[in-house]
């Protein structure tokens, strides 16, 4: 049944796509009505029953009234899972948390650093022998979560690889100098905690930035590895370039123990964990929800061992002292790395992402290469206080503040270096405009005395 009225012709809806909602019927979108070509559609809804009654009233309503094209949906025709997807989601769930657990990270961190403080016994067991093991087993477990094509896009990015060893051999031995000329000339400690800061600075990147970078931009991660086995490979030349060029002595570094340690912690575990990926793919799937809680414990017992063997050190009477300027030295080269590639690399698309790896590359260093070479090459005692407190400070700050409150961080810099900067140019051209006022002021008293 239809209704013809001037040009229009509206075919009355069928009942069965109308449904009562609140007293009120409503329309779906599937729902169309068939007009002639000469007239135009204009859905509309319909407000209550009294008022359908016929296609007459449909054609005065699109006559009088402007009414809105959309639908809203009906709430009671949602989609309801079933049972057996119910159940499949919560058996998933367990995965999940297992995936997720590198979320509790920076809690595990300090829980074994307070451990290490109150009871050193609780990883002393965790001697440098387990070292090598443990951080093999970390970038064993990028390997498996990466592929060879990650590493092929890494060594495609060579100005970010010669960035992060500028960061790591430049910028770094220099804010040594610094601190330890600052920790003998304004803090009064005896000189070798000074030579000990500076010899921090000479060593090459830690391993554990790999692992960081990994948690927190997985795609950089070969990119992470290939810079810290670049400065780790020809850390056996420039290490004691640097010693000798900071502290006055010339270190020997054990080529052969270098390259060793390269292929132990690096390369040989990272191979495995491609070829594993490769080769036995449903093998990897099942091992990944299981390694983030490993390597969550792996990490606790690398940051409460170094602790806790070296806690007389730490508890010695310089050691809040050279806690303090260990803690500002590694924190100002997380800062200036950060900073150091946001304005080299600011039109990269992922910018952020690569201020943090470079921020981890240019902050972390290998305080385990520096106590060695202090505890061998130097008989005063006091050299090996500072490396051995940075083992344990560095690991923290990365884990407890550049994990967690990086970006707050910089944002907050970024903001007290953008006020200052206005308040000196503001300063600045308050004087200038003094300066000027003054000196058309004295041209004025000339102009007049004349």
């Amino acid at each position: 049944m239809s209704s013809i009225t001037g040009q229009f012709l509206i075919q009355r809806p069928r009942f069965n796509h109308v449904f009562l909602q609140n007293n009120s019927f409503h329309i779906p979108k599937r729902v169309q009505f068939s007009v002639l070509p000469q007239s135009s559609y204009i859905p509309f809804p319909l407000s209550s029953f009294s008022q359908f009654r016929g296609s007459k009233f449909l054609e005065c309503k699109c006559a009088s009234e402007k009414v809105s094209e959309s639908f809203e949906r009906d709430p009671g025709q949602e989609f309801e899972p079933e049972p057996n997807q119910i159940v499949k989601q919560k058996k998933a769930s367990i995965v999940d948390i297992l995936k997720q657990s590198n979320s509790i990270l920076p809690h595990v961190v300090l829980a074994s650093t307070i451990m290490a403080l109150v009871y050193p016994p609780s990883f002393t067991w965790f001697t440098s022998r387990y070292y090598a093991p443990a951080l093999g087993f970390l970038m064993f477990a990028v390997g498996v979560n990466s592929s060879e094509k990650d590493f092929i896009e890494a060594f495609k990015r060579p100005d970010a690889i010669f960035t992060g060893y500028v960061g790591q051999f430049v910028v770094k031995p220099l804010l040594g100098y610094i601190f330890g000329i600052i920790a003998v000339t304004v803090f009064g400690l005896p000189t070798p905690l000074g030579a000990g800061i500076m010899l921090v600075s000479c060593v090459s990147g830690a391993q554990l930035s790999n692992y960081a970078t990994f948690l927190t931009d997985p795609p950089l991660a070969p990119l992470s590895i290939v810079m810290t086995s670049l400065s780790t490979a020809t850390a056996v030349f420039v290490t004691p370039m640097l010693s000798l060029l900071l502290i006055g002595k010339r270190l020997p570094v054990d080529v052969v123990g270098m390259v060793s340690s390269i292929l132990q912690i690096v390369i040989a575990p990272i191979t495995a964990g491609l070829l594993l990926n490769r080769l036995f793919p449903r093998l990897c799937e099942a091992m990944r929800p299981f390694l983030p809680p490993l390597s969550v414990l792996d990490t606790a017992c690398c940051v409460g061992a170094p602790l806790a063997i070296n806690i007389n050190s730490v508890l010695s009477p310089f050691g809040l002292t050279v806690s303090l300027l260990i803690v500002a030295f590694h924190l100002s080269a997380f800062i200036a790395g950060y900073f150091l590639s946001g304005s080299l690399f600011h039109k990269a698309p992922d910018v952020k992402a690569l201020q943090r790896t470079l921020s981890f590359e240019t902050g972390m260093q290998s305080s385990l290469l520096a106590l060695a070479l202090a505890n061998r090459f130097f008989q005063d005692p006091l050299v090996s206080v500072p490396p051995a407190i940075s083992l344990e400070e560095s690991i923290k700050m990365e884990y407890l503040l550049l994990f967690i409150t990086v970006n707050k961080l910089v944002t907050i810099l970024c903001n007290l270096y953008s006020i200052f900067s206005k308040f000196l140019l503001l300063y600045c051209d308050h004087v200038i405009d003094g300066l000027r006022s003054g000196h058309d002021l004295g041209k004025e008293k000339r102009i007049m005395g004349e």
